[in-house]
């Protein structure tokens, strides 16, 4: 029986190759873009490269499911942050994210069902050295609500989560373990403890699941209680 399909950008490593993981775990067969790995190579920071690979994933069928995962970060103090810095986030984070969508739009217009997850961040209600990252997950959560308005009718949800501190190569490169400012933010964390990336795609799962279309354009933290008192409710 042919396996439904879901594509997940930079799902090579971290937050990405957990939710690879359990989409293999929930019978569906996990195609990834990343630049490493097993997948599909690619540097989607291109647009061209990223169409490229859009053109390879889908030319074994339509996928109907979406994890925009794929990103960076770039720490720096606002009156430092480059614009070169803030156009390769917006390209990786953003940008990329639409490309997909729209690449996967017709399959799942006709199929009449499709689940999308963009992977935004806490950082997108603040944080200090984050100018660039911010703006992007923040851009994330927008999009996703009006993605959720526009494509409801045809049987596609679109959401958004939200990690807190999670302990992939990503986060322990932009927040040292040895750091005060690291200790500080576990310090903080209501269950004390950073998360994990099966943490991550615990959630993705449940959104990509058929049973879940009654939900969207909604934005789920998982971050161990972080956000309670900063988000709105």
């Amino acid at each position: 029986m042919t396996r439904e399909r879901v594509l997940i950008t930079g799902g090579a490593a971290g937050i990405g190759a957990a939710c690879a993981e359990r989409c293999e775990a929930d019978s569906f067969e996990a195609v990834v873009i990343d630049q490493v790995g097993n997948g599909l190579i690619a540097d989607i920071s291109d647009a061209e490269l990223t169409a490229k690979a859009l053109d390879q994933a889908l030319a074994g069928g339509p996928i109907t499911r979406l994890i925009n995962n794929v990103g960076v970060v770039v720490p720096a103090d606002a009156a430092e942050q480059s614009l070169e810095e803030l156009e390769l986030a917006w390209s990786l984070n953003v940008r990329c994210a639409m490309q997909c969508m729209q690449a996967l739009l017709p399959g799942m217009q006709s199929a009449g069902f499709g689940r999308i997850v963009n992977m935004s961040s806490r950082a997108a209600l603040g944080k200090e050295l984050r100018t660039a990252y911010s703006a992007t997950k923040a851009a994330l959560i927008g999009i996703t609500r009006v993605w959720a308005l526009e494509l409801g009718r045809h049987g596609i949800t679109a959401n958004a989560v939200g990690p807190g501190p999670i302990r992939t190569e990503l986060f322990e490169r932009a927040n040292p373990p040895d750091s005060p400012r690291t200790r500080a933010i576990i310090e903080n964390v209501p269950v004390k403890r950073v998360g994990t990336p099966e943490d991550i795609a615990h959630a993705v799962s449940y959104f990509l699941d058929a049973r879940s279309g009654f939900v969207t354009g909604q934005m789920l933290y998982v971050c161990g209680g972080m956000t309670v008192g900063v988000a709105g409710v």
